[in-house]
């Protein structure tokens, strides 16, 4: 994924391969927000999670997501909002490559071929980047 601002750039840089961020789907039109480790390859972003979880259910009825990522430099704080469609990703071979990356996958499933296992990738159309001297908002 290539985006046209070097700034844009600049706070993608900020993501590590995992990070724990808020997850927010859609429950009806309630919003539902939960804590899931976010994976960050390649400029993109995936979750893996149980096929029967809610946010696999509540994704399945609307695509639309959002995950906040907090975090502090310098002693400040800082957070980067995205928001985009969540997408569930059927592709054994991406499933499988993602999984084979990630340290944990082991502890939750016992292969990329195990049925309780989902891989979902957050397609970015919004950044949010709040920073102490204020927010920014850049359309991907």
């Amino acid at each position: 994924m290539t985006y046209t601002s070097d700034e844009v750039g600049q706070i993608l840089n900020q993501f590590k391969e995992t990070q724990f961020v808020a997850l927010a789907t859609i429950d009806g039109i309630r919003p539902r927000v939960r804590p899931v480790t976010l994976i960050y390859l390649d400029r993109r972003f995936w979750v893996v999670t149980s096929t029967s979880s809610s946010k696999v259910i509540q994704i399945g009825q609307n695509a639309n997501a959002e995950f906040a990522y907090q975090f502090s430099e310098n002693s400040e704080d800082y957070c980067i909002r995205i928001l985009g469609k969540a997408k569930i990703i059927k592709d054994k071979k991406t499933k499988t490559s993602i999984a084979k990356r990630i340290s944990f996958f082991n502890n939750h499933w016992a292969s990329p071929e195990d049925p309780d296992y989902t891989l979902l990738e957050i397609l970015p159309d919004e950044l949010q980047y709040v920073a102490p001297s204020g927010m920014k908002r850049f359309r991907l």
